[in-house]
């Protein structure tokens, strides 16, 4: 390990990469420190008996700004899940499609039975302005949590509670909906203008393509980092001086590596695996549980949207749940089987995913969802609690924060 760089990063999620990246492009000296084994942070695949599972049940938007400038997505093989949802409700499975994908279900879903006509109406017309109306617009709005900017679109407590609630505290890992209203307003945005879709080879394979022009020997794993400050960074095998330190791990761990930024709170996310010969549903369409009962956020058949999910012959089930309390398997395996319409006793349990820390809270005020990078001369931050709380939110801010970064050295020189 060198003794000195021009710029360590701390960190080798999708922040970390996506600064390492812009770095590298800029021919600047700099290397990545990655605690772990591998690369990716909360973004990771795990195999279990011929399964890919993701570190909890997570999804790529083509949408998503930065990733185009990173990556061609095309050649992470996707395999895209319907532009829409199956909502379960009062006995019947009802379809919502949007209607921008799918023109062909647009009269069905005008008729859907979740919510009134005017709310489907409305609704439209709230995603609508989010995928059409400039960013710096739709930034400037006037800021509320979700659930409030919904009711100020005179959306009803019927389609709220049936379809928005199950559907966006799943997006947002946020079941009482506190979330910034220019949060919710990207999300639509993404949604409208993009394909939701997972890599053939898990998700795992996001930051692996990220990652993939870079030297292989400037990203060091197994290094854990004790402490930054400008000019320094200490691991167990000593200091390493540079002229910008940038750190780009989880908030819990740079709230600790850097006290003076504020803590973040954080949402918890749990995924059941279940695995199956026989799946419940042909289609790669989301499910939600519009009985309000407010136990499972979703649930869906990943090997129908990406079938090396799973062996030949079997059929992967993830079911996922909003909250920090672990709920009982056979909990979840009984309200799958109401959602499904069949019974799950023969699904095999492959594991349960709890993840204390999944994403950040986002609550008002936000602003543009642009926090500081530059800490101090010589120390940055990224992450996607700098930016909005997603896949989208960690790229941008590495890249923002390495932008940052170059200004510096570049005004030193």
């Amino acid at each position: 390990m060198p003794a000195d760089t021009d710029v360590v990063i701390v960190g080798g999620g999708l922040a970390g990469l996506a600064a390492a990246r812009r770095l590298h492009r800029a021919g600047v000296p700099w290397l990545l420190l990655e605690a772990t084994d591998r690369l990716g942070g909360r973004v990771t695949t795990d195999r279990v008996d011929g399964f890919q599972l993701d570190r909890g049940f997570q999804v790529l938007n083509t949408a998503y700004p930065r990733l185009g400038t990173l990556l061609d997505p095309d050649t992470l093989d996707l395999g895209y899940f319907t532009p829409g949802v199956l909502v379960r409700r009062h006995g019947t499975l009802t379809r919502l499609v949007n209607p921008a994908r799918e023109p062909a279900g647009t009269a069905r879903t005008a008729l859907a039975g979740v919510g009134r006509l005017t709310d489907r109406l409305r609704f439209a017309a709230l995603a609508a302005g989010c995928a059409t109306l400039p960013v710096h617009r739709l930034l400037a709005a006037p800021e509320t949590t979700t659930e409030t900017a919904l009711r100020r679109a005179g959306l009803s407590d019927a389609i709220i509670e049936e379809l928005l609630r199950p559907f966006l505290s799943g997006v947002l890992v946020d079941r009482e909906l506190e979330t910034s209203s220019h949060v919710l307003a990207m999300v639509l945005r993404s949604f409208a203008r993009g394909r939701i879709g997972l890599p053939a080879a898990g998700m795992a394979a996001l930051p692996a393509a990220v990652a993939a022009p870079l030297p292989a020997g400037l990203l060091q794993l197994d290094t854990p980092v004790s402490a930054v400050a400008p000019g320094t960074v200490r691991t167990p095998t000593g200091e390493i001086h540079c002229r910008a330190a940038l750190v780009a791990v989880d908030p819990p761990t740079a709230s600790a590596l850097l006290p003076a930024l504020p803590r973040v709170r954080m949402h918890a996310y749990t995924t059941y695996y279940h695995a199956t010969d026989t799946p419940p549903l042909t289609e790669p369409v989301l499910l939600l549980d519009g009985d309000r009962r407010e136990l499972l956020a979703n649930t869906t058949v990943i090997s129908n949207a990406a079938p090396s999910y799973a062996p030949a012959g079997q059929h992967l089930i993830a079911t996922s749940t909003v909250g920090p309390t672990v709920v009982p398997e056979p909990t979840v395996r009984t309200e799958l089987a109401r959602l499904y319409g069949r019974s799950t006793a023969d699904w095999t349990h492959l594991t349960t995913v709890h993840i204390p820390a999944a994403l950040p809270a986002a609550p008002p005020p936000q602003g543009r969802l642009r926090k500081p990078v530059r800490l101090a001369e010589g120390l940055f931050v990224a992450g996607d609690h700098r930016d909005s709380p997603s896949i989208q939110g960690a790229l941008a801010s590495g890249w923002r924060a390495a932008g940052a970064v170059l200004r510096q050295l570049r005004a030193g020189t």
